[in-house]
């Protein structure tokens, strides 16, 4: 018999949680496209595996050349947007060959261009640095990269030119609508489609999310919150994409005074019983974790107890009678436990614990009970 941890994706509830966006913005007043963000492995979650929940996306968005290929060999024939754009002239003939779209953020980019053949036209976005310091040309030289760009469309190397630029704070609504104003300022009288909107602002900011073009949302497709935690993915409508599940594989009796795992991080202040999960740090779980971390036993909260280590880790069963070897825990994604829960006791955010889930861990995809 094989271990017994195991990841599960739904199809449906990413299908679900992309119905939410729409209907968010659509309440009001908004109708824009949207770019299902799909970067990291689909944020850990397999791209075959969620493409299906994602056919109503009007494109998908990721960062690497591979990724592109394999959902086009996967049989989508929608937009694809390459987030961080080309590092290389030679990778411009494979933008031609699987029409892809790109982000132009630095002059190298352009330069390449220049010397690119022109035989198939590629659209792409002009990103706006907005504040974030990360992607993108400044206010002051956008309308310079903006003429530039004009150049290369009349030469037929450029398709489509659209502007686009992210939020450093997109869960803080008054600087979604500042950046929206330097953005529609930097942008006055550039035709192109407008891109703006990552999910917390989609979720948050819904009036601004209505008056662009496409949408970028994360996350949120995943059933996590973009927030810091307030309001949870609950709260939002959203339903979890991955449930990461293991079972009881031994006990033990713990007296008074007894440690748990390594370095006895936990002492037992009673006599208690604990289980011991076969899930750890190699499976992607966070090390950090702290005694106290929530857990979900035959469908009961409980806790973790003392220090994760690389294959197990143990929780509190002195409550659960019921509970033994054998029993279903689940880690994250259900029994009331989501993974923002074990990300905030952990220090960190559901995005880095859903991308770090390792290929040991087999996946398996379809629809689960809640």
């Amino acid at each position: 018999m094989s271990r017994p941890i195991a990841a599960h994706i739904d199809p449906d509830a990413l299908a679900h949680n992309l119905d939410a966006v729409r209907s968010t913005v659509a309440a009001a007043g908004g109708s824009p496209r949207i770019w299902a963000v799909i970067k990291a492995n689909a944020y850990g979650h397999g791209i075959e595996r969620v493409l299906p929940g994602l056919h109503r996306a009007d494109g998908l968005a990721m960062l690497d050349l591979d990724e592109a290929i394999r959902c086009r060999e996967a049989g989508w024939v929608g937009p694809i947007l390459m987030l961080e754009g080309f590092f290389e002239t030679a990778d411009i003939a494979w933008y031609e060959r699987y029409h892809l779209t790109g982000v132009l953020h630095h002059d190298d980019q352009l330069r390449m261009l220049r010397d690119a053949s022109g035989r198939h036209p590629i659209d792409v976005f002009l990103k706006l640095n907005s504040g974030m310091n990360r992607l993108g040309f400044a206010p002051g030289r956008y309308r310079m990269a903006y003429d530039r760009a004009q150049e290369l469309q009349r030469r037929g190397v450029l398709g489509t030119i659209g502007h686009m630029s992210h939020f450093a704070s997109g869960d803080n609504a008054e600087r979604v609508a500042a950046v929206v104003a330097l953005f529609d300022r930097a942008t006055e009288d550039m035709p192109g489609p407008r891109s703006l909107c990552n999910s917390a602002a989609c979720l948050g900011s819904p009036r601004q999310a209505a008056r662009t073009d496409w949408l970028r949302p994360g996350i949120c497709l995943y059933g996590a919150t973009p927030f810091e935690y307030q309001p949870s993915a609950a709260e939002l409508g959203l339903r979890p994409a991955m449930r990461l599940s293991s079972t009881i594989i031994a006990e033990q009796q713990v007296q008074a005074g007894g440690g748990v795992g390594y370095g006895a991080a936990f002492v037992a202040d009673r006599p208690m019983r604990i289980g011991i999960v076969a899930c750890g740090y190699a499976d992607g779980y966070p090390r950090q974790a702290p005694s106290g971390t929530p857990v979900a036993v035959a469908g009961r909260r409980s806790r973790l107890l003392g220090r994760v280590s690389m294959d197990m880790l143990a929780v509190d069963l002195t409550a659960m009678p019921q509970a033994g070897v054998g029993s279903p825990v689940t880690l994250w994604g259900g029994d009331g436990v989501s993974v923002d829960d074990v990300a905030q006791a952990a220090g960190t955010i559901g995005y880095e614990l859903l991308t770090r889930l390792t290929s040991r861990v087999p996946v398996s995809v379809g629809a689960w009970e809640a």
